[in-house]
């Protein structure tokens, strides 16, 4: 990760930290004024998510940490872990909310103020919204796996304060029985759905997931149209936190010399890099015809566009 961009993510942190502290305690003095199950989760979540935030600070702080002699490849999974972490709280949440609400129907009772329960959610809600648009931007500007999982997380904080104005409408102006925890359980079942979602692009990291297939053939469209090139093969991706890594295997003519091959090699880097430049590239030269390992098909499988075949006349 570059400086520039952990000073973005890092910033992306703390306001997820600034909010937090502020709905928490809001939302504390409110679930104790209204006695709403539906409140007492949304605090629970605001809880997690102050916890989830400062974990996220740090996974950002770590991941912008330049490479050094026992992390060559830099610290960018720590964006993955602290995403883990985020998922491993959320899913906690869901269960102790989904458990409050199951038990709270046998003693339901009708909750109390709910014009200030609702004023507090729709607070809220505005703060929220707003700290989301400010992580889109980051995201757009970063990659940020830790950012864009906190931002999934708040998505889900948007449905569930309107989930929690449901409920207090419901339970005391309508005198629905039990709608109070039933609105609890929902957002539990929200809650563990996104918890579930948010924690498979941090494992596609931690796994040395393949790049999705668009950016794989716009990358290699770009890398194939040096003229001098005879074949790409083996092209491997990963990404670590917002930083990708690329690396294949060249051909080049038999009769080529190590210095010219070299050159060609420099200006096929160079073009990828004006294309994308957050990519770290590792090429492998190799002389037309040879072949590395017969008995691996992801070492030989050609990955040159369409076009490429055509402009060589095969």
């Amino acid at each position: 990760m570059t400086k520039a961009n952990g000073i973005l993510t890092s910033r992306a942190a703390l306001a997820s930290v600034a909010v937090a502290c502020a709905l928490m305690v809001l939302k504390g003095f409110a679930a104790w004024h209204t006695g709403s199950v539906a409140m007492l989760g949304s605090l629970a979540d605001s809880g997690l998510d102050l916890l989830a935030s400062l974990v996220t600070l740090y996974g950002v702080r770590l991941a912008a940490t330049p490479a050094d002699d026992d992390h060559r490849f830099g610290h960018g999974k720590a964006e993955a872990l602290a995403a883990l972490f985020q998922v491993a709280l959320i899913t906690a949440s869901a269960v102790g909310i989904g458990w409050r609400a199951v038990i709270s129907f046998d003693s339901a009772q009708a909750t109390d103020d709910a014009g200030f329960g609702i004023a507090v959610s729709v607070i809220a809600i505005l703060a929220t919204f707003g700290l989301l648009a400010y992580q889109r931007r980051i995201i757009a500007m970063t990659g940020s796996v830790a950012i864009r999982a906190d931002n999934v997380h708040y998505q889900s904080d948007l449905l569930l304060n309107l989930s929690v104005i449901a409920a207090l409408v419901l339970d005391q102006y309508f005198r629905v029985k039990g709608a109070d925890p039933l609105f609890g359980i929902a957002i539990a079942l929200w809650l563990a759905w996104g918890a579930f979602q948010a924690s498979s692009q941090a494992i596609d990291q931690l796994m040395d997931r393949e790049w999705p297939e668009a950016e794989r053939d716009a990358f290699m469209d770009v890398a194939a149209r040096h003229p001098a090139l005879r074949g790409i093969h083996d092209f491997r991706t990963r990404r670590s936190g917002s930083h990708d890594f690329a690396q294949f295997h060249m051909c080049v003519a038999r009769d080529m010399t190590v210095a010219d091959a070299h050159d060609v090699m420099d200006e096929v880097e160079e073009n990828i890099r004006m294309a994308f430049p957050k990519v770290e590239i590792l090429i492998h030269l190799d002389p037309e015809g040879h072949i590395d390992e017969p008995d691996n098909p992801l070492v030989e499988a050609d990955v040159t566009p369409p076009w490429f075949g055509k402009r060589l006349g095969v």
